[in-house]
Protein backbone atom coordinates (compact mmCIF):
# COMPACT_ATOMS: atom_id res chain seq x y z
CA UNK A 1 0.00 0.00 0.00
CA UNK A 2 1.06 3.87 -0.97
CA UNK A 3 1.52 5.88 2.36
CA UNK A 4 -1.29 8.06 1.96
CA UNK A 5 -3.52 4.76 1.56
CA UNK A 6 -2.33 3.72 4.77
CA UNK A 7 -2.80 6.94 6.61
CA UNK A 8 -6.81 6.73 4.96
CA UNK A 9 -7.03 3.41 6.12
CA UNK A 10 -6.00 4.49 9.73
CA UNK A 11 -8.18 7.43 9.98
CA UNK A 12 -11.76 5.65 8.14
CA UNK A 13 -10.88 2.48 10.77
CA UNK A 14 -10.26 5.16 13.76
CA UNK A 15 -13.94 6.64 12.74
CA UNK A 16 -15.67 2.79 12.50
CA UNK A 17 -13.76 1.09 15.79
CA UNK A 18 -14.24 4.12 17.70
CA UNK A 19 -17.96 4.18 16.38
CA UNK A 20 -18.76 0.44 17.47
CA UNK A 21 -17.00 1.23 20.66
CA UNK A 22 -19.08 4.27 21.71
CA UNK A 23 -22.11 2.49 20.91
CA UNK A 24 -21.44 -0.61 22.47
CA UNK A 25 -18.40 -0.76 24.85
CA UNK A 26 -19.08 2.05 27.02
CA UNK A 27 -16.05 3.14 29.45
CA UNK A 28 -18.44 2.73 32.70
CA UNK A 29 -19.25 -0.43 31.54
CA UNK A 30 -16.74 -2.06 29.85
CA UNK A 31 -13.08 -1.38 32.10
CA UNK A 32 -10.76 -2.53 29.29
CA UNK A 33 -11.73 0.48 27.17
CA UNK A 34 -9.97 2.55 29.69
CA UNK A 35 -6.56 0.48 29.06
CA UNK A 36 -7.44 0.63 25.25
CA UNK A 37 -8.07 4.46 25.24
CA UNK A 38 -5.03 4.90 27.13
CA UNK A 39 -2.52 2.91 25.24
CA UNK A 40 -3.76 4.93 21.83
CA UNK A 41 -3.34 8.38 23.41
CA UNK A 42 0.08 7.01 24.69
CA UNK A 43 0.57 5.86 20.45
CA UNK A 44 -1.18 9.26 19.12
CA UNK A 45 1.50 11.30 21.44
CA UNK A 46 4.05 9.31 20.63
CA UNK A 47 3.54 9.97 17.10
CA UNK A 48 2.95 13.64 17.33
CA UNK A 49 6.26 14.29 19.83
CA UNK A 50 8.15 12.26 17.08
CA UNK A 51 6.35 15.39 14.58
CA UNK A 52 6.78 18.39 16.96
CA UNK A 53 10.36 17.43 18.20
CA UNK A 54 11.89 18.29 14.96
CA UNK A 55 9.42 20.96 14.10
CA UNK A 56 11.25 23.93 15.18
CA UNK A 57 14.85 22.60 13.72
CA UNK A 58 13.09 21.74 10.25
CA UNK A 59 11.44 25.48 10.17
CA UNK A 60 14.77 26.79 11.20
CA UNK A 61 16.66 25.00 9.20
CA UNK A 62 14.47 25.68 6.05
CA UNK A 63 13.37 29.13 6.23
CA UNK A 64 17.19 30.17 6.89
CA UNK A 65 18.33 27.92 3.95
CA UNK A 66 14.96 29.22 1.26
CA UNK A 67 16.04 32.82 2.31
CA UNK A 68 19.89 32.42 1.71
CA UNK A 69 19.13 31.06 -1.35
CA UNK A 70 16.63 33.72 -2.57
CA UNK A 71 18.53 36.42 -1.53
CA UNK A 72 21.62 34.70 -3.31
CA UNK A 73 19.40 35.11 -6.46
CA UNK A 74 18.08 38.71 -5.48
CA UNK A 75 14.64 37.00 -5.45
CA UNK A 76 13.66 37.15 -1.94
CA UNK A 77 11.44 40.58 -2.69
CA UNK A 78 9.80 38.79 -5.56
CA UNK A 79 8.72 35.89 -3.66
CA UNK A 80 8.22 37.13 -0.61
CA UNK A 81 5.98 40.15 -2.10
CA UNK A 82 4.23 37.34 -4.43
CA UNK A 83 3.62 35.24 -1.26
CA UNK A 84 2.22 38.37 0.93
CA UNK A 85 0.08 39.01 -1.51
CA UNK A 86 -1.54 35.93 -2.59
CA UNK A 87 -1.79 35.35 1.23
CA UNK A 88 -4.15 38.39 1.56
CA UNK A 89 -5.81 38.48 -1.25
CA UNK A 90 -6.65 34.31 -0.47
CA UNK A 91 -7.60 35.27 2.77
CA UNK A 92 -9.66 37.95 2.07
CA UNK A 93 -11.75 35.75 -0.38
CA UNK A 94 -12.01 32.94 2.62
CA UNK A 95 -13.33 35.37 4.95
CA UNK A 96 -15.71 37.06 2.19
CA UNK A 97 -16.88 33.98 1.74
CA UNK A 98 -17.65 32.73 4.97
CA UNK A 99 -19.53 35.70 5.91
CA UNK A 100 -21.48 35.95 2.92
CA UNK A 101 -22.50 32.18 3.47
CA UNK A 102 -23.51 32.75 6.49
CA UNK A 103 -25.73 35.89 6.01
CA UNK A 104 -27.05 34.01 3.01
CA UNK A 105 -27.95 30.56 5.02
CA UNK A 106 -28.49 32.11 8.49
CA UNK A 107 -27.19 28.90 10.89
CA UNK A 108 -27.75 31.02 14.32
CA UNK A 109 -31.24 31.98 13.83
CA UNK A 110 -33.40 29.91 16.40
CA UNK A 111 -30.82 28.26 18.23
CA UNK A 112 -31.89 27.26 21.23
CA UNK A 113 -29.43 27.00 25.23
CA UNK A 114 -29.23 27.84 28.79
CA UNK A 115 -26.70 30.91 28.45
CA UNK A 116 -26.20 30.55 32.19
CA UNK A 117 -25.00 26.61 31.99
CA UNK A 118 -23.20 27.62 29.04
CA UNK A 119 -21.09 30.39 31.03
CA UNK A 120 -19.87 27.48 33.48
CA UNK A 121 -18.21 25.64 30.89
CA UNK A 122 -15.25 24.63 31.35
CA UNK A 123 -13.61 25.12 27.90
CA UNK A 124 -15.66 28.44 28.17
CA UNK A 125 -13.70 29.42 31.44
CA UNK A 126 -10.24 28.40 29.82
CA UNK A 127 -11.05 30.46 26.69
CA UNK A 128 -11.95 33.54 28.55
CA UNK A 129 -8.83 33.20 30.86
CA UNK A 130 -6.78 32.79 27.68
CA UNK A 131 -8.74 36.25 25.52
CA UNK A 132 -7.68 38.32 28.93
CA UNK A 133 -3.97 37.12 28.59
CA UNK A 134 -4.07 37.92 25.22
CA UNK A 135 -5.80 41.73 26.00
CA UNK A 136 -3.68 42.56 28.86
CA UNK A 137 -0.99 43.14 26.40
CA UNK A 138 -0.61 46.89 24.59
CA UNK A 139 -0.17 46.89 20.64
CA UNK A 140 3.00 47.84 20.87
CA UNK A 141 4.11 44.69 22.91
CA UNK A 142 2.52 42.44 19.77
CA UNK A 143 4.86 44.26 17.32
CA UNK A 144 8.07 43.85 19.81
CA UNK A 145 7.33 40.48 20.69
CA UNK A 146 8.01 39.43 16.65
CA UNK A 147 11.66 40.78 17.59
CA UNK A 148 13.07 37.69 19.83
CA UNK A 149 15.28 38.47 22.31
CA UNK A 150 16.69 35.55 22.83
CA UNK A 151 16.04 33.14 19.67
CA UNK A 152 16.90 29.80 21.80
CA UNK A 153 14.39 30.77 24.47
CA UNK A 154 11.45 31.64 22.12
CA UNK A 155 12.47 28.29 20.03
CA UNK A 156 12.01 27.05 23.52
CA UNK A 157 8.93 28.43 23.97
CA UNK A 158 7.83 27.99 20.05
CA UNK A 159 4.59 26.38 20.37
CA UNK A 160 3.72 28.08 23.25
CA UNK A 161 3.06 31.27 20.94
CA UNK A 162 6.55 32.61 20.06
CA UNK A 163 6.96 30.09 16.56
CA UNK A 164 6.54 33.69 14.83
CA UNK A 165 8.99 35.18 16.50
CA UNK A 166 11.31 32.40 15.71
CA UNK A 167 10.77 32.84 12.00
CA UNK A 168 11.51 36.59 12.06
CA UNK A 169 15.01 35.74 13.02
CA UNK A 170 15.59 32.65 10.87
CA UNK A 171 14.39 35.36 8.06
CA UNK A 172 16.38 37.81 9.18
CA UNK A 173 19.45 35.84 9.89
CA UNK A 174 19.51 33.99 6.70
CA UNK A 175 19.08 37.25 4.78
CA UNK A 176 22.12 38.07 6.28
CA UNK A 177 24.15 34.84 5.62
CA UNK A 178 23.20 35.59 1.70
CA UNK A 179 25.04 38.62 1.92
CA UNK A 180 28.13 37.86 3.85
CA UNK A 181 28.59 34.31 2.60
CA UNK A 182 30.15 34.30 -0.84
CA UNK A 183 31.40 30.49 -0.70
CA UNK A 184 28.85 27.95 -1.76
CA UNK A 185 30.92 24.95 0.11
CA UNK A 186 30.29 26.80 3.06
CA UNK A 187 30.79 25.06 6.26
CA UNK A 188 27.66 26.69 8.38
CA UNK A 189 25.23 26.06 5.16
CA UNK A 190 26.23 22.54 4.81
CA UNK A 191 25.55 22.02 8.70
CA UNK A 192 22.30 23.65 8.10
CA UNK A 193 21.43 21.46 5.19
CA UNK A 194 22.73 18.33 7.89
CA UNK A 195 20.17 19.24 10.34
CA UNK A 196 16.89 19.65 7.75
CA UNK A 197 17.91 16.63 6.32
CA UNK A 198 18.80 14.93 9.53
CA UNK A 199 15.27 16.53 10.56
CA UNK A 200 13.58 14.84 7.54
CA UNK A 201 14.88 11.53 8.23
CA UNK A 202 12.91 11.38 11.92
CA UNK A 203 10.34 11.93 10.23
CA UNK A 204 10.51 9.11 8.18
CA UNK A 205 10.90 7.27 11.12
CA UNK A 206 7.34 8.86 12.35
CA UNK A 207 5.96 8.09 9.25
CA UNK A 208 5.96 4.42 9.73
CA UNK A 209 3.96 5.25 13.04
CA UNK A 210 1.98 7.70 11.29
CA UNK A 211 -1.06 5.38 10.51
CA UNK A 212 -1.23 3.69 14.01
CA UNK A 213 -1.16 6.98 15.57
CA UNK A 214 -4.03 8.54 13.09
CA UNK A 215 -5.74 5.44 13.90
CA UNK A 216 -5.19 6.31 17.72
CA UNK A 217 -6.12 10.03 17.68
CA UNK A 218 -9.02 9.29 15.32
CA UNK A 219 -10.39 6.06 17.64
CA UNK A 220 -10.15 8.28 20.95
CA UNK A 221 -11.85 11.23 19.43
CA UNK A 222 -15.18 9.61 17.97
CA UNK A 223 -14.83 7.37 21.07
CA UNK A 224 -15.62 9.99 23.26
CA UNK A 225 -17.85 11.80 20.69
CA UNK A 226 -19.83 9.23 19.22
CA UNK A 227 -21.72 10.19 15.69
CA UNK A 228 -24.07 12.59 17.80
CA UNK A 229 -21.21 14.83 18.43
CA UNK A 230 -22.47 17.06 15.45
CA UNK A 231 -26.02 17.01 16.22
CA UNK A 232 -26.04 20.11 18.51
CA UNK A 233 -25.07 22.95 15.55
CA UNK A 234 -24.89 20.50 12.96
CA UNK A 235 -26.38 23.00 10.38
CA UNK A 236 -23.40 25.51 11.81
CA UNK A 237 -20.99 22.62 10.96
CA UNK A 238 -22.30 21.99 7.43
CA UNK A 239 -22.42 25.58 6.74
CA UNK A 240 -18.55 25.69 7.50
CA UNK A 241 -17.83 22.18 5.97
CA UNK A 242 -19.60 23.63 2.92
CA UNK A 243 -17.86 27.44 2.63
CA UNK A 244 -14.26 25.08 3.14
CA UNK A 245 -15.10 22.64 -0.07
CA UNK A 246 -16.07 25.97 -2.14
CA UNK A 247 -12.75 27.91 -1.14
CA UNK A 248 -10.92 24.93 -1.26
CA UNK A 249 -12.85 23.63 -4.76
CA UNK A 250 -13.63 26.73 -6.60
CA UNK A 251 -11.28 29.47 -5.09
CA UNK A 252 -8.32 27.11 -5.44
CA UNK A 253 -8.81 26.01 -8.32
CA UNK A 254 -9.48 28.88 -10.09
CA UNK A 255 -5.92 30.68 -8.88
CA UNK A 256 -4.22 27.40 -9.63
CA UNK A 257 -5.61 27.08 -13.42
CA UNK A 258 -5.71 30.80 -13.77
CA UNK A 259 -2.41 31.92 -13.12
CA UNK A 260 -0.24 29.11 -12.18
CA UNK A 261 -1.78 27.12 -15.60
CA UNK A 262 -1.92 24.30 -13.70
CA UNK A 263 -4.70 21.31 -13.70
CA UNK A 264 -6.13 21.61 -10.38
CA UNK A 265 -7.54 17.99 -10.27
CA UNK A 266 -4.17 16.60 -10.56
CA UNK A 267 -2.85 19.29 -8.07
CA UNK A 268 -5.30 18.40 -5.37
CA UNK A 269 -4.64 14.57 -6.27
CA UNK A 270 -0.57 15.47 -5.67
CA UNK A 271 -1.46 16.51 -2.48
CA UNK A 272 -3.45 13.96 -1.27
CA UNK A 273 -1.11 12.78 1.51
CA UNK A 274 -0.59 16.07 3.00
CA UNK A 275 -4.44 16.80 2.95
CA UNK A 276 -4.83 13.68 5.13
CA UNK A 277 -2.03 13.89 7.48
CA UNK A 278 -3.36 17.54 8.13
CA UNK A 279 -7.34 16.71 8.91
CA UNK A 280 -5.69 14.08 11.56
CA UNK A 281 -3.60 15.96 13.70
CA UNK A 282 -5.37 19.58 12.82
CA UNK A 283 -2.13 21.17 13.33
CA UNK A 284 -0.36 22.94 10.18
CA UNK A 285 3.21 22.87 11.84
CA UNK A 286 2.73 18.93 12.73
CA UNK A 287 2.34 18.63 8.43
CA UNK A 288 5.19 20.62 7.68
CA UNK A 289 7.53 18.10 7.15
CA UNK A 290 4.86 15.96 4.64
CA UNK A 291 3.93 19.40 2.58
CA UNK A 292 7.88 20.37 2.18
CA UNK A 293 8.46 16.79 0.53
CA UNK A 294 5.51 16.95 -1.34
CA UNK A 295 5.95 20.28 -2.48
CA UNK A 296 9.36 19.65 -3.59
CA UNK A 297 9.45 16.64 -4.58
CA UNK A 298 5.99 15.93 -5.96
CA UNK A 299 4.69 19.19 -7.32
CA UNK A 300 8.17 19.80 -8.39
CA UNK A 301 8.49 23.50 -6.73
CA UNK A 302 11.46 24.50 -6.14
CA UNK A 303 13.21 23.70 -2.62
CA UNK A 304 14.22 27.67 -2.12
CA UNK A 305 10.62 28.35 -2.96
CA UNK A 306 9.21 25.88 -1.22
CA UNK A 307 10.95 26.11 1.93
CA UNK A 308 10.50 30.05 2.62
CA UNK A 309 6.42 30.19 1.24
CA UNK A 310 5.48 27.00 3.36
CA UNK A 311 7.43 27.50 6.63
CA UNK A 312 5.82 30.79 6.66
CA UNK A 313 2.94 29.50 5.58
CA UNK A 314 2.46 26.82 8.26
CA UNK A 315 1.60 30.18 10.94
CA UNK A 316 1.48 33.05 8.53
CA UNK A 317 -1.19 32.15 6.13
CA UNK A 318 -3.93 30.61 7.59
CA UNK A 319 -6.85 30.43 4.76
CA UNK A 320 -9.07 27.91 6.94
CA UNK A 321 -8.90 29.98 10.10
CA UNK A 322 -9.73 33.01 9.16
CA UNK A 323 -13.11 31.37 7.53
CA UNK A 324 -14.05 30.11 10.38
CA UNK A 325 -13.73 32.77 12.35
CA UNK A 326 -15.50 34.90 10.48
CA UNK A 327 -18.38 32.39 10.09
CA UNK A 328 -18.12 31.45 14.14
CA UNK A 329 -18.33 34.98 14.98
CA UNK A 330 -21.54 35.92 12.83
CA UNK A 331 -23.23 32.75 13.66
CA UNK A 332 -22.71 33.41 17.44
CA UNK A 333 -24.09 37.21 16.47
CA UNK A 334 -27.48 35.25 14.89
CA UNK A 335 -27.50 32.98 17.88
CA UNK A 336 -27.36 36.11 20.72
CA UNK A 337 -29.43 38.60 18.43
CA UNK A 338 -26.94 41.22 17.65
CA UNK A 339 -27.30 43.07 14.81
CA UNK A 340 -24.17 43.56 12.80
CA UNK A 341 -23.89 46.79 10.70
CA UNK A 342 -22.05 46.44 7.12
CA UNK A 343 -19.46 48.40 9.23
CA UNK A 344 -19.32 46.47 11.72
CA UNK A 345 -19.05 43.12 9.44
CA UNK A 346 -16.28 44.98 7.13
CA UNK A 347 -14.22 44.92 10.20
CA UNK A 348 -14.86 41.24 11.27
CA UNK A 349 -14.12 40.68 7.56
CA UNK A 350 -10.39 42.23 7.90
CA UNK A 351 -10.19 41.47 11.37
CA UNK A 352 -10.50 37.88 10.82
CA UNK A 353 -8.29 38.27 7.84
CA UNK A 354 -5.26 39.45 9.98
CA UNK A 355 -6.77 36.69 12.62
CA UNK A 356 -5.99 33.54 10.15
CA UNK A 357 -2.37 35.10 9.27
CA UNK A 358 -1.52 35.32 13.22
CA UNK A 359 -3.53 32.30 14.30
CA UNK A 360 -0.81 29.49 16.13
CA UNK A 361 -0.50 26.32 13.82
CA UNK A 362 -1.55 24.11 16.05
CA UNK A 363 -5.03 22.26 17.64
CA UNK A 364 -7.05 24.84 18.57
CA UNK A 365 -5.10 28.17 17.99
CA UNK A 366 -7.94 30.06 16.67
CA UNK A 367 -10.48 29.72 19.41
CA UNK A 368 -9.13 33.08 21.58
CA UNK A 369 -8.50 35.07 18.36
CA UNK A 370 -12.44 34.49 18.10
CA UNK A 371 -12.83 35.59 21.94
CA UNK A 372 -11.25 38.63 21.35
CA UNK A 373 -13.25 39.50 17.77
CA UNK A 374 -16.40 38.51 20.09
CA UNK A 375 -15.34 41.44 22.45
CA UNK A 376 -14.61 43.64 19.85
CA UNK A 377 -17.96 43.33 18.16
CA UNK A 378 -20.47 43.03 21.38
CA UNK A 379 -20.83 39.05 21.17
CA UNK A 380 -20.89 36.86 24.49
CA UNK A 381 -17.60 34.84 24.74
CA UNK A 382 -19.57 32.35 26.58
CA UNK A 383 -21.54 31.21 23.00
CA UNK A 384 -18.18 29.63 22.14
CA UNK A 385 -19.52 26.50 24.22
CA UNK A 386 -21.70 26.07 21.71
CA UNK A 387 -19.73 25.23 18.99
CA UNK A 388 -17.08 23.79 21.78
CA UNK A 389 -18.31 20.21 20.94
CA UNK A 390 -18.05 20.25 17.34
CA UNK A 391 -14.55 22.56 17.33
CA UNK A 392 -12.13 19.42 16.88
CA UNK A 393 -13.96 17.86 13.63
CA UNK A 394 -14.28 21.75 12.16
CA UNK A 395 -10.05 22.21 13.33
CA UNK A 396 -9.04 19.16 11.80
CA UNK A 397 -11.35 20.42 8.12
CA UNK A 398 -9.72 23.85 8.25
CA UNK A 399 -6.42 22.46 8.96
CA UNK A 400 -6.63 20.56 5.90
CA UNK A 401 -7.68 24.14 3.80
CA UNK A 402 -4.66 25.45 5.85
CA UNK A 403 -2.12 23.26 4.66
CA UNK A 404 -4.18 23.13 0.93
CA UNK A 405 -3.71 27.09 0.73
CA UNK A 406 0.26 26.84 1.76
CA UNK A 407 1.37 24.31 -1.27
CA UNK A 408 -1.15 26.66 -3.66
CA UNK A 409 0.39 29.28 -2.81
CA UNK A 410 3.90 27.78 -2.92
CA UNK A 411 2.68 26.60 -6.33
CA UNK A 412 1.51 30.16 -7.63
CA UNK A 413 4.34 31.94 -6.53
CA UNK A 414 6.67 29.12 -8.19
CA UNK A 415 4.89 29.82 -11.58
CA UNK A 416 4.90 33.63 -11.26
CA UNK A 417 8.42 34.10 -10.30
CA UNK A 418 9.75 31.52 -12.89
CA UNK A 419 7.54 33.98 -15.41
CA UNK A 420 9.82 36.99 -14.27
CA UNK A 421 13.05 34.62 -14.68
CA UNK A 422 12.24 33.88 -17.73
CA UNK A 423 11.43 37.22 -19.25
CA UNK A 424 14.80 38.61 -17.65
CA UNK A 425 16.74 35.66 -18.91
CA UNK A 426 15.42 36.48 -22.37
CA UNK A 427 16.13 40.46 -22.29
CA UNK A 428 19.67 39.77 -20.93
CA UNK A 429 20.19 37.45 -24.23
CA UNK A 430 18.57 39.85 -26.38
Amino acid sequence: MKQYQKLLLGFVLGIVVGLIGYYTFPEKSYPFMKTFTDFCTLTGAVFLRMIFMVVVPLLVSALILGVFELGKGRNLGKVATKSLMYTVVLSLIAVMLAVTMTNIMQPGVGVQFDRDELAKNTGVLTINKNMQAAQSKPWTQYITDLIPQNPVDSAARAFGGEIIAVMVFALMFGYALSMVVKDEDNAFIQMLQTVFDASLKIIDWAMKLAPYGIFAIVFNTTYRMGAGFLTNVAYFAGVVVLSLLIQQFVVYAFFLKAFAKTNPWEFFKSCKEAYVYAFSTASSNATLPIALEVAEKTLKVPPKIARFVLTCGASANQNGSGLYEGTVLLFLAQVFGVSLSIEQQVVVVLTAVLGGIGTAGVPGGTLPIIAILCVNVGVPVEGLGLILGVDRFLDMCRTALNVSGDLVIAKLVSASVGDIEESADAKSIA
